[in-house]
């Protein structure tokens, strides 16, 4: 199927949060504080009230009125406060904002805004800076076994430091929000991976029931994890149309972006290993540290794979955080596992080449029989038949293991392999159906399309659930009041929100079912309702099609203007299965000999995700993985001037994130199956899953052209010379 919403987008008429035309709308724009730590010490706006069309400018002296009630966050800490202080925390934290009858207007009023300061030497360096442990309890130090004298007596020991830059998420779609107030309610067209947690972060900063707070966001042109929490602006944005009783809009530029919203934190990761000659692991240990900013507490989830992911019995962990005078990093695309990932899999590269196993042998040899972290059955782990497929498909048994023993030309040609793995993250949700006499369906939630495919997968399983072709069943979506589902991220809205969706269909069903077979003049009367089946618009006797009727017959006999039905879905509390995807993926690279210029020729990627509803949205799924994998491998990397804290490659010219010419033969395989265990429509984490694994796979194809191990991320020619 291709996408429902796919004509919209291509003709312009899909609405982004700043394309909505709203009556009187006026425009802001923020003023970006010019150091990374201190006070402000005045403020003055006198050339820009001066401006023609200036409504106002807004900052701390104003002492705007903001409740800041208690809202439990994502982070441990104190979030940032708009406005409430004279105190700077980060490089480009707002300080005002200005609000203007015309966005060129409030630009150009916004550089005569004159900020000064008394400025304090910041910290910003990871590797220079004093770490805490991690926060509880979200990075517990973890334990199996006796790790440290499993490692002085192993055959083989390795200790290895790797680094991993920072990554900016840059979606296509900048932020950006429009806020209305309409006496004590208030509408907010924002772009966000969450509708109801911005209402109800707006609602506790503003200090009014959430039941006054709609925010609507149909369409959202990219993410990555930076629209999981509600940022300044937003708050911004109602603060300044409460003030100038006019709606605002609010859009971030693009050099915005690099300060405010978000960011994959850099990290140190140290890992130690200990083997067999024959390749057993028998102990790792791990030591990471990672950036965060010194008013919250960054955690992501960075330590399950080291516990699960290979059967080592001796095992240990330690993460710490390193507070800087920076903007609290954002989880992004394969948060944790990603960066985890890289570390654990290199590792094994290193080890596979030390030992003269095949890495993919070497990985099969630790391959567990259950969750060594828990004890649990898998729900599925078909990771050994990723590796086979992936295998012949690539055409790994023609690869020469010798380091640089294969060139074309004046390239050097290698080949990698990793292993891929994210948990099934599981929510609750609920969503409404409504069947109307004219045979045709709406479905809600109130969850969120960032480019997936949500608007057409939550249509394929309304339409089957309901016996109905896809076109005539609208899925809606993006609006906080519509039923409750969570946020978009951690790869759980299809597994959620089509599990809530396939409930309310099935009972909608069931209850047109009801209605026919109970309804002396209808062909179903009488029939067992289990008897009965929906295709093609009908209700009809499972193996005897004629005998049945249409919706359209059923209700307008009945004088039923439609039927309606709400659903949810919850998971077990306490699941009996260690749930996960997995993924092989496979690289082949090229390397200049002299310029050590790195070209990706092709890759593969091979993943158990259970249920696949949309072959074609997967394929996507997976190539915008890799592609943005190759980004993290090879290209990306943000770049802080310590000195003053300053990001000096905040755009997109020198921010690196690859294009067409970067990206060559990609391919993605799903193996068939299900996993019933995880959800009622058996499918599992995909949108995390397919990005994880790919750096790992590049650098190991790098290290296999050229013989050069290198464990910073990104891979720079530098590196390579």
């Amino acid at each position: 199927m291709s996408r429902v919403d796919g004509r919209l987008k291509v003709t312009g008429q899909a609405k982004y949060a700043a394309d909505h035309d709203i009556d009187g709308v006026v425009h802001a724009v923020v003023v970006d504080s010019s150091v990374a730590r201190g006070r402000i010490t005045g403020i003055d706006t006198r050339a820009a009230d001066a401006l023609h069309g200036v409504l106002g400018v807004i900052s701390h002296l104003d002492r705007p009125s903001l409740a800041y009630r208690d809202n439990p966050g994502p982070f441990p800490g104190r979030r940032l406060r708009v406005f409430q202080d004279d105190a700077v925390r980060f490089m480009g934290q707002p300080v005002a904002v200005v609000v203007a009858t015309t966005l060129e207007t409030a630009q150009h009023a916004a550089d005569l805004v004159k900020v000064s300061y008394a400025a304090e030497t910041p910290s910003t360096d990871l590797t220079r800076s004093p770490a805490v442990d991690g926060p509880a309890p979200f990075a517990r130090p973890y334990t199996r076994g006796d790790a440290q004298e499993a490692l002085g007596s192993a055959d083989v020991r390795m200790d290895m430091t790797y680094r991993l830059s920072r990554n900016h998420h840059n979606p296509m779609e900048t932020q950006a929000t429009i806020a209305r107030w309409d006496g004590g309610r208030l509408t907010v067209w924002d772009k966000t991976q969450h509708v109801l947690g911005t209402r109800n972060e707006l609602a506790a900063v503003f200090g009014i029931p959430q039941e006054n707070v709609r925010v609507l966001s149909p369409f959202v042109g990219g993410a990555f994890g930076n629209a999981l929490r509600t940022w300044p602006h937003v708050t911004i944005a109602a603060l300044a149309a409460r003030e100038l009783g006019r709606p605002v809009k609010l859009a971030l530029t693009r050099r915005q972006m690099y300060f405010t919203v978000g960011y994959r934190p850099a990290y140190e990761y140290k890992l130690s290993l200990g083997s067999t000659r024959r390749g057993r692991l028998t102990a790792m240990t791990h030591e990471m540290k990672y950036e965060t900013s010194r008013y919250e507490q960054f955690w992501e989830a960075n330590q399950a794979l080291g516990q699960m992911l290979y059967a080592v019995p001796n095992v240990s962990q330690h993460v710490q955080t390193v507070p800087l005078d920076v903007s609290t990093p954002m989880w992004m695309r394969g948060p944790g596992y990603g960066s985890a990932a890289f570390v654990i899999e290199t590792a094994m590269d290193e080890l596979a080449h030390e030992l003269g196993i095949d890495p993919i042998e070497l990985r099969l040899r630790n391959e567990p029989g259950e969750d060594p972290s828990t004890q649990q059955p898998f729900s599925t782990r078909r990771l050994r038949e990723c590796f086979r497929v992936g295998a012949r498909a690539f055409g790994w048994h023609r690869r020469d293991p010798r380091p640089r023993s294969t060139r074309d030309g004046d390239w050097l040609i290698g080949t990698g392999v990793a292993t891929g793995c994210y948990d099934v993250f599981l929510g609750q949700a609920e969503a409404h159906a409504r069947l109307d006499a004219d045979g045709t369906a709406v479905v809600q939630s109130a969850t969120h399309d960032t480019g997936t495919g949500t608007y057409t997968s939550m249509t394929q399983v309304a339409a089957d659930a309901l016996g109905l072709p896809m076109r005539q069943v609208t899925f809606r979506l993006g609006d906080s009041a519509m039923p409750p589902a969570p946020p978009q991220g951690a790869s759980q809205t299809m597994a959620t929100v089509g599990s809530a969706v396939q409930d309310t269909c099935d009972k909608l069903r069931q209850q047109a079912i009801t209605l026919a077979v109970e309804d002396e003049r209808s062909p179903l009367h009488g029939v067992d309702a289990d008897d009965v089946v929906a295709g093609g618009g009908r209700l009809h006797v499972k193996g005897a099609p004629a005998r049945g009727e249409t919706y359209r017959r059923l209700l307008a006999r009945n004088h039923r203007t439609h039927l309606e039905a709400r659903g949810s879905w919850a998971p077990e509390e306490n699941s009996r299965f260690s749930m996960y995807g997995y993924a092989a993926m496979f690289a082949e690279v090229a390397v200049d000999a002299r310029l050590g210029l790195v070209r990706v020729r092709r890759m593969l990627g091979v993943y158990d995700a259970g249920r696949i509803i949309s072959p074609k949205l997967a394929e996507s799924q997976a190539v915008g993985g890799m592609v943005g994998g190759i980004g993290a491998a090879l290209l990306e990397h943000t770049v802080t001037d310590h000195r003053d804290g300053r990001i000096v490659n905040a755009n997109l010219a020198d921010y690196l994130v690859p294009v067409n010419a970067d990206i060559p033969d990609l391919k993605a395989v799903y193996l068939d199956g299900e996993d019933y265990k995880a959800d009622p429509i058996g499918v599992k984490s995909l949108g995390e899953l397919v990005q994880i694994g790919v750096a790992p796979a590049l650098a190991n194809a790098v290290f296999h052209a050229t013989g050069r191990r290198v464990r910073n991320l990104p891979i720079t020619a530098e590196a390579l010379l």
